[in-house]
């Protein structure tokens, strides 16, 4: 590494400082340009239809970083006849939005022509920003296209969302990682290996812009040889130019992660289980909500099959806060391992969601034995009339009734056949 290091010359540094990224310069100039999508940009396709005929209304592309949501919506400025505004939300400010609908009634008002506002990474505007744009877009005033990779059901206003039509890009698949590579290759003038071009795209996971930007720095590293009889990257060059990827991880990941993280151990796989934890610690996610996680876990999918389930859950959660990380991963995966190896049983689950329904349904009274007989006037009430003191019977237990009339006979905890709920005969 050392050796690839050194071909970091201070003046190619400056090169690939100074010019503009190969990922803009690549950027599609027609629709037929882009890569991948076809289910979105495909002959025939709806949004390329709306497009064409310069018919698009508000749409929000939802899909991960480097799939071409910013392509394609500079592409609709190319075909509208409408003004085209760009702002980012990392950025703009509620002064900023409200400034664009300003210019939007003037340019409606003067000259009859309508606006398109492109906010690349919607889902950094907070709710109130959101709401300013709400009345614009919900009167036709602009047309919003947003752009974001979280997912839009947790991100974006419900209202805001209702009055957009979501469309989701896919990852890129490896063949269009490679189509994306030679069409770069070309315009760089650039030769590469099929080893290193095939490294790069297996590395990108789906991100043509960080596929580009590795190719760039390959690149780059075969010309800073200095040898012109050997400038074609390599494998070594691509695997130079990568280094150690980051595991993408944005909010829409964060909630499936969880999802498998949880199914994992639910499912009684403890290598799965292990593997999704590892992937949200080696992410940053929040050691707290994993412990939370098993928890809740803990009761809902092991319950009464395993009640130790719960104080070794507990414990881990304890320890987060006690020991703190990293030490405390430790801690997440001897809870990850217990739970996933314990019997399970949801049984606690449907116990407690059986009885809210009768307790939603129907607000029956306390019987009056039960009611509390300990201030004042209570026995002139009749509370506590009836009430049989389980401690005063031998056997510390007396039947008696518990619950209104209209619900007195409802099981809800049923006991499963696993762990130790299993009262059946060994």
């Amino acid at each position: 590494m050392g050796d690839q290091e050194n071909l970091f010359t201070s003046s190619m540094k400056e090169r690939l400082r100074n010019q503009t990224p190969l990922a803009n310069r690549l950027r599609p100039v027609r629709l037929e340009d882009v890569v991948g999508q076809e289910h979105l940009l495909g002959p025939n396709s709806p949004l390329r239809a709306l497009i064409e005929a310069d018919k698009v209304s508000s749409v929000v592309f939802w899909g991960p970083p480097g799939t071409g949501k910013t392509s394609i919506a500079r592409l609709i400025a190319q075909f509208t006849e409408k003004a085209f505004v760009q702002l980012s939300a990392v950025s703009a400010t509620v002064k900023d939005v409200r400034e664009v609908i300003s210019q939007a009634e003037k340019m409606l008002g003067e000259y009859g022509k309508g606006t398109i506002l492109f906010l690349d990474e919607v889902h950094r505007f907070n709710k109130a920003q959101q709401d300013t744009l709400l009345s614009a877009v919900e009167t036709g005033l602009i047309v919003l296209i947003g752009a974001t990779t979280e997912n839009p059901y947790f991100e974006v206003n419900a209202p805001l969302l209702s009055r957009s039509t979501l469309f989701r890009l896919n990852p890129l698949s490896h063949a269009n990682l490679l189509n994306l590579l030679s069409k770069a290759l070309a315009h760089e003038d650039a030769e590469a290996t099929s080893e290193a071009l095939e490294h790069i795209a297996n590395s990108s996971e789906g991100d043509g812009r960080q596929c580009l930007t590795s190719l760039e720095v390959a690149v780059a590293l075969a010309r800073a040889r200095n040898d012109e009889a050997n400038q074609v990257v390599g494998l070594e060059d691509a695997e130079a130019a990568i280094g150690v990827q980051a595991l993408q991880y944005g909010r829409d990941e964060h909630y499936d992660t969880i999802s498998a993280f949880i199914k994992s151990i639910r499912g009684s796989d403890v290598d799965a289980g292990l593997y999704w934890l590892s992937r949200m610690i080696d992410a940053g996610e929040d050691p707290r909500f994993i412990a939370r996680r098993l928890v809740i876990l803990a009761s809902e999918d092991i319950g009464m099959a395993d009640s130790r389930a719960l104080l070794i859950a507990d414990a881990a959660a304890r320890a987060v806060e006690f020991v703190g990380f990293p030490e405390a991963q430790l801690n997440l995966a001897h809870a990850v391992i217990y739970l996933a190896k314990a019997p399970k049983s949801n049984s606690v689950t449907k116990a407690i969601f059986s009885a809210l329904e009768d307790a939603r349904a129907y607000r029956g009274d306390v019987p009056k034995h039960l009611r509390d007989s300990h201030y004042s006037g209570a026995k002139g009430l009749g509370h506590g009339d009836g009430y049989k003191y389980p401690h005063d019977f031998p056997e510390g237990w007396v039947d008696q009734q518990y619950r209104p009339d209209k619900f007195n006979s409802h099981r809800y905890y049923e006991p499963s056949t696993h762990g130790e709920e299993d009262t059946s005969e060994k």
